[in-house]
């Protein structure tokens, strides 16, 4: 009988901000953050599990958004052509936040994702304010020029 109603092909569950903290607590990006510090990412964005085949972020539009990948992979590509390759742990978006310009290149989930996602605002209040959040992206910022 259990998980009458359940299919195999339904969305995954969506985590909640304990497991997101387990899962950011895995990962180097924040290596030498607090828990307090971790929490503070936490509350800050919303998981949201993504199918795969679904695009997060669009090439030539705004910079409203960006995550942190905390499960799964995406293919960043610019004018179709594959430049990256990302998965747990990256951050993906943030670039054209902090410099303020439009998007450079799409990014498609291509496995069911995981993410933490910030609004633009969080984003630019989080580098301010939470020096290990700052380390990340200037780190994925440095990789990525």
């Amino acid at each position: 009988m259990g998980n009458r109603g359940m299919t195999s092909t339904g969305p995954a569950p969506r985590p909640d901000n304990a497991e997101a903290l387990t899962l950011l607590k895995r990962l180097d990006t924040f290596r030498g953050a607090t828990d307090e510090q971790l929490d503070e990412l936490v509350g800050a964005g919303h998981v949201v599990t993504v199918p795969q085949g679904w695009s997060l972020i669009w090439d030539r539009t705004p910079p409203d958004k960006a995550y942190v990948v905390l499960a799964g992979q995406v293919d960043v590509r610019r004018d179709g052509e594959l430049v990256a390759a990302l998965g747990a742990g990256d951050v993906i978006g943030e670039l054209a936040i902090l410099r303020r310009k439009l998007r450079s290149a799409a990014v498609v989930a291509t496995t069911p994702l995981t993410v933490l996602h910030f609004t633009r605002e969080a984003v630019e209040r989080l580098y301010a304010e939470v020096p290990v959040f700052r380390e990340a992206l200037d780190r994925a910022a440095l990789e990525r020029s």
